[in-house]
């Protein structure tokens, strides 16, 4: 007898149906024989053991024939834990232990214990966006996953704790209609909820040209590198930096969960990612964990912060080779990895952040210690950030050390939220001008060169100023570009419609500084 259950299968972040079906020979056999076939890896290979003893840890006793179990389509890789419970569900079902024939309007997946629990599995939201798209009513998966399935509207969640519970589940359904009440969120509740946020500028004394410097990119969403020598803020001023961010939107948090869901690293209390990604990795780190890589390949840290900030703290430190791959993903928004059995895209629109220090020692130009490097170390200390790279961040600011009447005294700083509510308002301007074009973007450091002719045009004396900017420290193409982004942005700060010549000497300030170490 044959029974077939519906499955999926995440690549990249988006995932494929997979049906499993089970065939088993009637024919009794000295021991039980599981053959899996459809390209399983090992993990699959290994679920015979798990759904053995979880069936009869369940209360189901298994006669002693041959089982084949087939994964379709057969040219498709299957890989993970996620097919231990439909198998399972295929076995009693071709045993004859389901009242119900036919599973089409159900698609399930999970890990099975030997005990028959359901254990959680990474990519359910991809999951539940495909059970959406092809119009599968009913999705069982393990209670764990259930909040981050449920923000996907058009599908039934059921989340299931055991092997029993699902047999329970389908043994109750009437024409394919299950009659227990799927599992329900609100989307919008969850966006909605005041943000809190442990690191305030408030805590942050002096340094103000840094601070506006990070108001402008947190407004535009632009990248943003900051030089100083030990102890100056830089670390300190970064990890505020999320607090000033705009909120996301639900596409931009769906998107988002859905590749932290993947990668699995999601909050399974959350559900949904509320807040834009924070990520600061190590520099030890090497290429394939920041642009992601493996057989199948993964999201790297460089996707995991779509839609967030990217920390790159001590950027010399990092490999040349690692910092190399960052060009393609800061110019394209997106990482393709080749494989030779596939190629998979994963979107990667983050806002960089970097931090270094002027040299080796950390106090060139410093004003109150004495350097002790010499100009070829520091070239040396400086070239591993090549011009590529460095014409690809939007904002160049110096860090200094802060003086100690402004570490001691003087009047609390500004705190977050006060910049947030400029950043917002800025942002709202960004997001009306580019829905009234029917845009689909949001925020200016997106913008094309067809965009950037469309929304950043020049009076005539701006025009003479840029003109003289570009030849006189000979800036690129691309720089070009990007200095009229941050000139917008900034004009959006100050509520103008059109760009003016003080807030374009402001964007073509923050791209001076790298003439004074890499000259």
């Amino acid at each position: 007898m044959i029974y077939k259950a519906l499955s999926a299968a995440v690549y990249g972040i988006d995932a494929n149906l997979i049906e499993v079906e089970v065939d088993y020979s009637g024919h009794q056999t000295e021991t039980e024989q599981f053959h899996t076939v459809g390209l399983p890896d090992a993990a699959v290979r290994e679920s015979r053991d798990r759904v053995r003893a979880a069936i009869k840890n369940s209360g189901y006793l298994l006669p002693t024939t041959a089982i084949t179990i087939n994964l379709a389509p057969a040219d498709i890789k299957k890989e993970g834990s996620g097919f231990d419970l439909p198998i399972a569900i295929g076995i009693l079902g071709a045993y004859g232990a389901l009242k119900i024939d036919d599973l089409s309007s159900f698609l399930m997946v999970g890990e099975l214990g030997l005990d028959g629990g359901v254990r959680a599995i990474p990519g359910v939201l991809s999951i539940a966006i495909l059970a959406r798209e092809r119009g599968i009513q009913n999705l069982i998966l393990p209670a764990v996953n259930a909040r981050e399935a449920a923000v996907v509207d058009g599908v039934n969640v059921f989340p299931v704790v055991s092997l029993l519970d699902v047999i329970d589940l389908l043994n109750s359904s009437i024409l394919g209609q299950a009659q227990r009440p799927p599992f329900r969120i609100e989307t919008e509740k969850l966006l909605g909820e005041l943000q809190h946020f442990a690191a305030d500028f408030r805590d942050v004394r002096g340094q103000q040209t840094a601070k506006r410097a990070l108001e402008v990119a947190a407004a535009g969403s632009h990248n943003i590198l900051m030089i100083g020598p030990p102890g100056s803020g830089k670390t300190m001023l970064a990890k505020r930096l999320p607090s000033i961010l705009a909120p996301l939107t639900f596409d931009e948090a769906l998107e988002t969960t859905k590749i932290h869901s993947v990668a699995g690293v999601l909050d399974s209390s959350q559900g949904l990612v509320t807040q834009r990604p924070f990520r600061a990795p190590h520099h030890t780190i090497s290429d394939a964990g920041l642009i992601g890589g493996g057989i199948i390949p993964r999201p790297g840290e460089v996707s995991i912060a779509h839609n967030g900030l990217l920390f790159l703290d001590e950027l010399p430190e990092f490999p040349r080779n690692v910092l190399e791959v960052l060009r393609q993903p800061l110019e394209d928004h997106s990482v393709t990895i080749a494989r030779a059995s596939m190629s998979l895209s994963f979107p990667a629109r983050f806002m960089l952040a970097a931090a270094m220090n002027p040299c080796p020692c950390g106090y060139f130009n410093d004003k109150s210690r004495q350097c002790m490097c010499t100009p070829p170390m520091i070239q040396r200390y400086v070239a591993k950030i090549s011009g590529p790279l460095l014409d690809r961040i939007d904002i160049h600011i110096e860090v200094p050390a802060v003086q100690y009447k402004e570490l001691r005294g003087g009047a609390s700083a500004e705190d977050s939220a006060q910049i947030r509510d400029r950043v917002l308002s800025a942002r709202t301007r960004q997001r009306d001008r580019f829905h009234k074009a029917g845009e689909k973007i949001f925020s200016n450091a997106q913008m094309s060169t067809r965009q950037i002719r469309a929304y950043c045009e020049l009076g005539p004396d701006a025009e003479r100023l840029l003109e003289r900017a570009m030849l006189q420290q000979g800036m690129s193409a691309r720089a070009h570009d990007r200095i009229l982004k941050v000139a917008r942005t900034i004009a959006d700060l100050e509520a103008a419609e059109a760009i003016q010549v003080p807030h374009l000497a402001e964007a073509i300030q923050y791209r001076t500084l790298d003439r004074s170490y890499w000259a």
